[in-house]
Parts: C-alpha cells; structure tokens; sequence
C-alpha cells in the first residue's frame, strides 16, 4: 500500500476516521439542531456524536467554517462530549488559535481524561508548540492506557516531541517502539532516517531510506532528505536525481527553495 508523507499535522494528529469519500457528498451548508438528520435521534449524545462526526468529514475536506459549525452545534447539544472539543481543538490549531487550540484541549480532558487519543493530539499540539515536556507528559498519558489502540502514534509523536527536545537516545527509543507496534510505519521510519542524518550515521540513514522509498510516494520532504544523505555519503550521481525529481515534482516546495539557495542544512 502507498502512503503518502505530506500534511504531517493530520497524519500525525489521530482524527476520527471517516471516509473522506462521504465529504465530497456533503451539502455546503452544515445541518441545525432539530434538522433532518436530527428528527430519528432523540438522545443527545448521539446527536452530538452525529454532527462530530460531519465536522470531522468537513474539517478533513478542508471545508473549516462548516466544520467549526458542526463542532459547535454537537458541543451545544451535549457540553460535556469531549470528542467534539477535541476535534474542534484540531480545528482552532489549524487556523493557527493555539489558545483556543488548548483551551479546548483542556475541556476534552476534563470530561474524557482517560482517553488516549485526546491526549495524544493535546501531546502532539503541546509540542509543535514547544512545550515539549508537558507535551511528552500527555503522549505517555495516552500510552498508559490499556485501551489505546493506535499506540504507535504517540510513539511516532513523542519521538519527533523528544529530537526537537534535543533527546536524541529518547526519540530513537521512542521511534523503536513505533516500528515494533507498527512494523514499516512510514512516518516512524521517516523520523528515524532524519535521526540517522543528524547523528551521522550515514549508511544506516540511507538503508532506512531505501525501505521508506519503497513503502510510499515520496514528497518533498523525502526528497530534500533523501537528498542530503547522499550529499553527505558524496553520492553526486544519487544527489543529482534527487535533484531533478525536486525539481520536476515539487518546483514550488519549501525544500526546492533551500535547494536553490544552496541551504543543506
């Protein structure tokens, strides 16, 4: 199976999972309380549970001002249904609202504070933010529960939390026990190969690569490190076709600036 490394925020931060298939199908305007898709459910909380579940749909068809609606609309119906906090926590984060991000964190955990996923994207959210030791606190919180059952993604995150931290025998730990929960997970591999790279170990760092290539379509990000490690290793024909397909590929990309500025590090 291809994946793709690209939008890191969304993969990386678990969501409800719902088709996206089904927002393509969605009208433009989102649904009120006591609306058609109210008038069979009676009990609020899976009303709530309902329009949750469309703000997700929205949110991952990027469709955010109906999606924030729908949040809002399922958190009026039922104040204390903390996945609809947490997912408009995902949503305020989007629109670059850390405190509105976190304030919604905080109320998601007040009412669910035994649920692994919340406090995995709260642990995610804290560290794209800086606040990696509150941040690594709440990916452990989220791994101590038996019921968690994604838990390579708070490894992966608590890996990339601890590199930026500076931890760099933490995060290798932390990837190590993504890749054994979830053997070839692109992401944990993705994390490990940079590892590698800032470690110097080279040839460990382009073996890793090798399996990451095979395992997905890489983007811009693969490319660019991909890139360096070849660099680094005095591959020049490897680097130079690297090059070319950052160039073909991603002309517009963040990495292919550096690239043209010569900025490898």
């Amino acid at each position: 199976m291809m994946v793709r490394i690209a939008g890191l925020i969304l993969l990386v931060a678990s969501v409800l999972v719902v088709p996206l298939t089904h927002a393509q199908t969605m009208p433009q305007t989102g649904p009120q309380p006591g609306g058609p898709q109210d008038t069979t459910i009676k009990d609020p909380r899976s009303r709530a549970k309902l329009h949750t579940e469309l703000g997700t749909l929205y949110f991952q068809d990027r469709n955010v001002p109906v999606a924030m609606e729908e949040l809002t609309i399922a958190i009026y119906i039922d104040p204390t249904y903390a996945p609809a906090y947490g997912m408009r926590a995902l949503v305020h984060n989007y629109l670059r609202e850390p405190q509105h991000a976190e304030d919604n964190f905080r109320e998601a955990l007040r009412y669910a504070p035994d649920d692994p996923e919340i406090a995995n994207n709260y642990g995610w959210f804290l560290c794209q933010n800086g606040k990696y030791k509150e941040g690594l606190a709440q990916l452990e919180r989220a791994l101590r529960s038996r019921l968690y059952q994604t838990p390579e993604r708070a490894y992966v995150n608590a890996g990339q939390c601890a590199m930026a931290m500076g931890d760099i025998k933490q995060a290798e730990e932390y990837l190590d026990r993504a890749l054994r929960f979830s053997a070839g997970n692109p992401l944990a591999l993705f994390y490990r190969v940079e590892l590698f790279y800032r470690t110097g170990r080279l040839e460990a760092a382009k073996s890793e690569m090798t399996e990451l290539m095979r395992k997905i379509d890489p983007t811009s990000e693969v490319l660019w490190l991909a890139l360096r490690i070849e660099r680094k290793l005095g591959d020049r024909e490897s680097e130079s076709r690297y090059a070319t397909q950052l160039r073909r590929r991603f002309p517009a990309s963040n990495e292919y600036q550096e690239l043209l500025k010569g900025n490898f590090e």
